[in-house]
């Protein structure tokens, strides 16, 4: 008797933890359908601003940026970790992202910058070819 006792409230308290945790991971995935239905997207990749062109390259793609105030934040902020101006330095942002007008040249989506994440330590590669220089 005491061992069906035992076995019983075992059982219930295992389905009631089984329970919490479906609970919590539903509630994690509408967050998350909600971050989606912002319409925003989530992108990491390396920013730079340089004469009056702000370019995001992600993994697989190339972005103009728009610029405005955001991406002047941005730019804020990454100046810190530059050592060059035409270095790139990873970042991670919210951004509305959009095709280009038709009747400009460049990259065929450009991104605006809604919020800004992170701004990541760059690794420091040696493989930049620098002319002119010994």
């Amino acid at each position: 008797m005491k061992k069906g006792f035992l076995i019983l409230l075992l059982s219930i308290a295992f389905m009631s933890c089984k329970k919490e945790r479906q609970s919590q991971e539903n509630q994690s995935l509408d967050s998350t359908i909600e971050a989606v239905n912002d319409g925003l997207t989530t992108m990491r990749g390396d920013f730079i601003y340089h004469s009056d062109a702000a370019v995001l390259q992600t993994q697989n793609n190339i972005y103009a940026v728009v610029i405005d105030d955001n991406m002047h934040k941005l730019n804020a902020r990454v100046k810190p970790y530059k050592k060059e101006n035409t270095d790139m330095i990873p970042v991670t942002v919210r951004v509305k992202k959009f095709p280009k007008p038709e009747d400009e040249e460049g990259w065929p989506f450009r991104v605006e910058i809604k919020e800004i994440i992170d701004v990541h330590q760059p690794t420091d590669t040696n493989d930049v070819i620098r002319i002119g220089e010994k």
